[in-house]
């Protein structure tokens, strides 16, 4: 059995996250990490190989983006998963999440995947729907918010959050899962692991290579069109009422919440 991880590089979580007015796309000029949420995809890919009730020959981690990605496919080689695949390609840049998912799925029909393992939202974006799109390509079942995974015979018994509680639902492979971040408790990687990720196999495809068609991605190839973005408006700076005389800033609050007809 092979589980393909889809995994994602993201704006560090203490980077500020804005949107460059020149280009409309997220700035991703300052440090970047592994999708966190990717991180208990991976680890529930892990559990699978441990418990023993499938025989899972390889996890394969899958990213696409520029150069720099290939420092979070090292962190999901770190977590466990046995090598990667970067789709690269410059024509890529600026795909919205249904190119990203058309692109995605190419690169995954080139592995054939028994189980394909996502988080449920990116860091960055978070639509939560890149693993609808890429099972509607791939004309597999999708299900989405999983927060529980066990093994059913030659299926999963899942459950998966909903509005109003808990959806059960059995599921036969191949499929794609988005998990939910409550699922497990994804682990640290050794040093030793995190000193050998970049030994791990690693195969960089562009475009053309994963039988892209360029028409499709990219920002001439997405449906969705991004119009001008703008910081909003500046609060008000708030007036500071010093409590020297109890009487007197008891007075001053009642007047300004009278002036203002909240009282």
């Amino acid at each position: 059995m092979k589980i393909c991880v889809l995994v994602k590089e993201v704006p560090d979580a203490a980077v500020d996250k804005r949107i460059d007015p020149g280009t409309g796309r997220m700035d991703r000029t300052g440090e970047r990490n592994l999708n966190p949420y990717d991180t208990h995809a991976i680890e529930t890919a892990m559990q699978l190989r441990e418990g023993g009730q499938l025989e899972v020959d390889e996890i394969v981690a899958v990213t696409m983006g520029p150069q720099s990605a290939v420092r979070a496919l090292h962190k999901a080689v770190s977590l466990g998963a046995d090598r990667s695949v970067h789709l690269c390609d410059d024509a890529l840049a600026g795909s919205d999440v249904a190119a990203t998912g058309y692109a995605l799925a190419r690169a995954l029909e080139r592995e054939s995947p028994d189980l394909v393992l996502l988080g449920q939202q990116s860091d960055d974006g978070e639509c939560y729907t890149i693993g609808a799109v890429v099972a509607d390509h791939l004309k597999m079942p999708s299900l989405t918010q999983v927060v529980k995974l066990e093994v059913d015979g030659e299926a999963l018994r899942l459950e998966r959050q909903a509005e109003y509680g808990y959806d059960t639902v059995r599921v036969r492979l191949p499929a794609v899962i988005s998990v939910g971040d409550a699922i497990n408790e994804p682990r640290y990687p050794s040093l030793k692991a995190i000193m050998g990720a970049k030994k791990k196999p690693l195969e960089t495809l562009d475009a053309a290579a994963a039988g892209i068609d360029p028409a499709l991605v990219g920002a001439e190839g997405s449906r969705v069109r991004c119009g001008e973005f703008h910081d909003p408006p500046a609060k008000a700076a708030g007036q500071i009422i010093e409590d020297e005389n109890t009487d007197e800033t008891v007075a001053q609050i009642v007047a300004w919440l009278e002036e203002r007809k909240l009282i």
